[in-house]
C-alpha cells in the first residue's frame, strides 16, 4: 500500500454505527451471566449445541454483545487485537452502579476504581475485567472530578 494513501481520508459514510460486539469466551455459561450480573443485559438466543454454543445479548430490542465459546485460556493483552471494550452511560452514579456490581462478584477492578480520563479531564470511568481477562471500561463524558489517575496518560489505554 502506498504511504500516500495511508494519510488520505476515505470519505465518511453518513449513518455509520457501530453494531455489536462479539467476543470469544471459554466457559459461555459463566461469561452469560457476568455480562448479566454487570450490565443487565436481555437474552435474545443461546445455542447449547455441542461444537456451536453462543448467546446474544441485548439492551432492549437492541443486540449490543453476543457470546462465542470459542476459546481456552485467558484473553492475551500482548497480542494485536482488541484493547478493550467501552461502554458509554449517562452520569457517573451509573459508573458508580457498575463498580458496586463488579465490587458484589469480585471482579478484577483496576485503578483502584473511578478514574478520570486523564488529569483535569470531567470524563472517567471504571476499568475492569471479564473472567476470560477481556479489558472493559464504563465511562460517563463529564463530571468524574476527584478521581484523578496516576499521571497524565488517558488511563482506558494503560491497564
Amino acid at each position: 500500500m502506498n504511504p500516500t494513501t495511508l494519510a488520505t481520508a476515505a470519505t465518511p459514510i453518513p449513518s455509520l454505527e457501530t453494531g455489536h460486539v462479539g467476543l470469544n469466551v471459554s466457559d459461555l455459561g459463566r461469561s452469560k451471566q457476568f455480562y448479566r450480573e454487570v450490565f443487565g443485559f436481555g437474552v435474545m438466543l443461546v445455542s447449547e449445541e455441542e461444537g456451536r454454543q453462543f448467546v446474544f445479548l441485548t439492551q432492549g430490542e437492541r443486540i449490543v454483545l453476543t457470546l462465542w465459546e470459542q476459546s481456552e485460556g485467558t484473553f492475551a493483552t500482548a497480542r494485536p487485537g482488541l484493547h478493550h471494550l467501552s461502554f458509554q452511560v449517562d452520569s457517573v452514579e451509573r459508573v458508580e452502579e457498575i463498580e458496586r456490581r463488579l465490587r458484589a462478584i469480585g471482579a478484577k477492578i483496576h485503578h483502584d476504581g473511578i478514574v478520570q480520563h486523564a488529569e483535569g479531564w470531567p470524563s472517567g470511568g471504571v476499568y475492569f475485567e471479564d473472567p476470560d481477562g477481556i479489558r472493559l471500561e464504563v465511562f460517563t463524558p463529564a463530571g468524574v472530578h476527584g478521581h484523578a489517575p496516576a499521571g497524565a496518560a488517558p488511563t482506558c489505554g494503560f491497564f
